[in-house]
């Protein structure tokens, strides 16, 4: 039998890398978007902070110590995506205006750690309700050894899609020769795209 600690293990991975829940993927996808394959360390430090982001309001909803409106929450996750998709497109031509002073560009760039934080305290109100529908009656003494495996089972399933992102882009930049300005206004353009019609479709009031 498996133990507490794997099954919300299994839980996170597959709920962050489930399809049918695509938002939080393309939301990673977005953050990915202006990195190359080499800039990894920063990749992984982004989407920490974004775990870090999640786990602070999953713990704390999943202990009803803040109230979730589910409504408000569902709409608020592609507004994340779409903020972030334009925040690329913007970054990227500041890059070009840079006359090549990247000292200022990568302090605009370290704006993406700040946006992942707060958009994780956004996606993890989102994890919540899924966290809490899975909770088993008798189990309310695990909680902390839950929250812990099911944050360990999603931060591991980013990772594999951050991989899968960066491969997908090094075979882009290095086998296909598109430029990272092409890469990123299309990747970022159908995030954007996406997000703004679930956007519209999850509006609240």
């Amino acid at each position: 039998m498996r133990s507490t600690f794997g099954t919300y293990l299994q839980l996170g991975f597959e709920h962050i890398s489930d399809l049918n829940g695509y938002d939080h993927i393309l939301f990673i996808v977005a953050l990915c978007a202006i990195y190359r394959l080499k800039e990894w360390r920063k990749v992984a430090i982004l989407v920490t902070a974004f775990t870090i982001g999640h786990s602070i309001t999953l713990a704390l909803a999943a202990l009803d110590i803040i109230p979730i409106k589910a409504a408000l929450i569902e709409f608020l996750i592609p507004v994340t995506i779409l903020a972030t998709a334009l925040y690329n497109v913007i970054a990227h031509k500041m890059k070009n205006n840079t006359d090549g002073d990247l000292t200022t560009f990568n302090r605009k760039i370290n704006l993406n750690y700040f946006f992942a934080l707060i958009f994780g305290l956004i996606h993890g109100m989102g994890f919540s309700n899924f966290f809490k529908s899975m909770l088993l009656p008798g189990e309310e003494g695990q909680l902390v050894q839950q929250l812990l495996a099911f944050n360990i089972g999603v931060e591991l399933g980013q990772l594999t899609i951050v991989a899968i992102i960066l491969l997908f882009s090094f075979i882009g930049f290095n086998l296909l020769k598109i430029r990272q300005r092409e890469w990123n206004l299309f990747v970022s353009g159908a995030a954007a795209g996406i997000a703004l019609i679930m956007a519209l479709e999850r509006i609240p009031f």
